[in-house]
């Protein structure tokens, strides 16, 4: 198979900090590889020396000819004052004049310039481009193609650099976080498009149902060793326990060795013989072996929250409006002992408003909060918190607590607290500037936890921790004896934790689902087969039926059926013109009136589906 991306022993340290050194590995055509490391290794680092952006200090990386490159940052530098359009398009300069000027010409109206804009996408074969761009930023929910990049944020800038590098169809595509700032259904459409493309693939996630079903080969850095295993996640957290397990009893057979040659070091005379030297140098290499780390982290502790009372926290009829828009509509819940709740939703549409009502930082429009007194809420906020860089870590974790009291006269030190968060030793006097961002998000992990709140709320955790970091919270909160509030694209993560589900629905209304966020995707998925299956056969039901579940309409009914159907027929409207696009055998006029077409095909598709998932939940809800 050939080859595309060789990477010869590099090596990358910055002053003191040394990320990797003599890395090599390969990446061949159609591989989608996934790399694994814990924070602070130089994922991101090895990413952009790969991709050209940054230089390494020893090796060589080695491309095949001639093979478009696409990289995707974590946080793309994108000019204010250019266009959603401009940049997606700006690797294609050709490619972009020409639809930038169709662009003005179609909202101009003027024919002349509308013919020449025409001819000028025939020339440049423009108008798959054109198609293919809207349809990926539409999945995307980037919607007005001619906003600035200035007026957009941060997470839009992501997705819109995220379009940049799909559209252009490179041979080798490399992603840091692609995840990052995408809604669940986004990340599932991402998930589908990226699987079912021939693209050869090197990316850097934490979204582990994201790996396991795009992937097909690991690269795991472990202790400046690299270990590749080639199968998807699920395989590799089998192939990495049985590494451990094998790394744990050579280190411990040395370690019973060295006792032995110890107890012959001790004993035996200062001998200058080549028998007796050669004992002495086996001796330190049994005491490097087993002083060697296996990568297993078996630093457990049970955390005890402050207890709960029996009054935790009570909504009732909370209703907030932010710019015009509802995003909480008369919503009452009574939070119980020690339940996790998952909370999702298309982005913008209330999320961590909530969590904001729920921490007392934001007060609603409408309704009241009822908190209990022994209620101690700790809230990890997605932007994060500012650090004194130049502090050292441990003198960091050390202004929160030098101590935590996890009762039955247990505690633990600062120092315990970094190493269960996976802060080696070494990090803990190193200045809070020197760590990696993922790091950063950890030790404010860290921080919040070490408070001891007894109501949690989480917004976006997973973002930037590494798969290890991510392991050991899951253990934490598994075992967290308090309530917990999270918010996130990471359906793993929720999976694992939550009991009950937070489901964000049209104008601020949320309904409690009962089960996490797949069995949610699978409900939605079972309703709609169900009821695509039934189309033909379906029967009004009798009168008295219908009596006892007057919140469901017959009209509504008889719309949930059409729906279906027309959902179905735009669908195959829209992919006809697609093609007949592009032929490139339609006339000016046709091209225009079909690209038009599209656009307004498109919006009608994601309103009706809305609304038909917005009846599906009432109608199952009364059956």
């Amino acid at each position: 198979m050939v080859s595309y991306l060789q990477v010869e022993g590099i090596s990358k340290a910055y002053g003191d900090l040394q990320l990797f050194e003599d890395i090599s590995f390969s990446i061949l055509k159609d591989q989608k590889v996934a790399l694994v490391a814990k924070n602070g290794t130089g994922k991101t680092t090895l990413l952009r020396i790969i991709s050209g952006f940054e230089e390494q200090d020893y090796g060589e990386i080695t491309y095949k000819n001639d093979i478009q490159l696409a990289y995707l940052p974590q946080e793309p530098n994108i000019p204010n004052d250019i266009t959603i359009l401009e940049y997606v398009f700006k690797s294609s300069d050709k490619v972009a004049r020409a639809i930038q000027k169709y662009e003005f010409a179609l909202n101009s109206g003027e024919e002349n310039k509308l013919a020449e804009a025409i001819e000028n996408m025939d020339q440049a074969k423009a108008w798959d481009y054109d198609v293919k761009a809207k349809q990926i930023l539409s999945k995307l929910k980037i919607n007005d193609f001619n906003r600035k990049a200035g007026d957009l944020s941060g997470g839009e800038k992501k997705r819109v650099a995220l379009a940049n590098v799909l559209i252009h169809e490179p041979d080798f595509l490399i992603l840091d976080e692609p995840t990052n700032h995408l809604d669940l259904t986004m990340v599932e459409w991402l998930e589908d498009y990226l699987k079912n493309t021939r693209l050869t693939l090197f990316m850097v996630t934490h979204d582990r149902y994201f790996l396991d079903r795009v992937c097909n080969e690991i690269v795991e850095i472990d202790n400046s060793t690299v270990y590749r295993y080639k199968g998807n996640y699920s395989y590799f957290l089998q192939k990495r326990e049985e590494r451990i397990n094998e790394q744990e009893a050579r280190v411990e057979k040395a370690k019973n060795q060295l006792r032995k040659e110890e107890d012959w070091v001790k004993r035996a005379p200062k001998a200058r013989g080549t028998k007796a030297k050669y004992r002495v140098d086996n001796y330190y290499k049994l005491k490097e072996e087993a002083s060697g780390k296996t990568g297993k982290d078996d630093f457990k502790v049970d955390f005890e929250a402050k207890r709960l009372g029996k009054k935790i926290i009570n909504l009732k009829g909370v209703s907030k409006t932010l710019e015009n828009k509802t995003l909480v509509k008369n919503f009452s819940y009574k939070f119980g002992r020690f339940e996790k709740v998952g909370i999702v939703g298309p982005n913008g549409c209330g999320k961590t408003t909530l969590l904001n009502i729920l921490a007392g930082s934001l007060n609603p429009d409408k309704g009241e909060i009822e908190a209990g007194e022994t209620v101690k809420v700790g809230y990890y906020r997605q932007q994060g918190i500012q650090f004194d860089e130049e502090q050292t870590v441990i003198d960091t974790v050390k202004k929160v607590a030098d101590v935590v009291d996890l009762g039955d006269g247990r505690v633990f030190s600062a120092k315990q607290f970094l190493l269960y968060f996976l802060f080696d030793s070494n990090k803990h006097y190193m200045k809070v500037e020197k760590l990696s961002g993922g790091e950063k998000r950890r030790l404010y992990l860290l921080i919040v936890l070490m408070q001891q709140p007894n109501f949690l709320l989480l917004d976006e955790p997973t973002n930037d921790l590494d798969i290890m970091t991510l392991n050991v919270l899951e253990q934490y909160l598994s075992g967290f004896k308090g309530c917990v509030v999270i918010v996130s694209h990471d359906r793993y993560f929720m999976d694992q934790i939550v009991d009950h589900t937070f489901v964000f629905q049209e104008e601020g209304k949320i309904k409690d689902f009962p089960g996490n966020y797949s069995q949610y995707r699978e409900k939605i998925r079972e309703a709609y087969e169900t009821n695509l299956k039934a189309q033909k056969e379906f029967k009004p039901k009798d009168k008295s039926k219908k009596a006892k579940k007057k919140s469901v309409s017959y009209k509504e009914k008889m719309e949930f059926k059409e729906l279906e159907k027309e959902i179905s027929e735009l669908e195959a409207e829209k992919n006809e013109i697609e093609k007949k696009v592009s032929t490139g055998n339609l006339s000016n006029d046709e091209l225009v009136e079909k690209s038009n077409k599209i656009g307004v095909l498109m919006k009608e598709i994601d309103q009706k589906t809305e609304r038909w998932m917005e009846l599906s939940e009432k109608i199952e809800g009364n059956e």
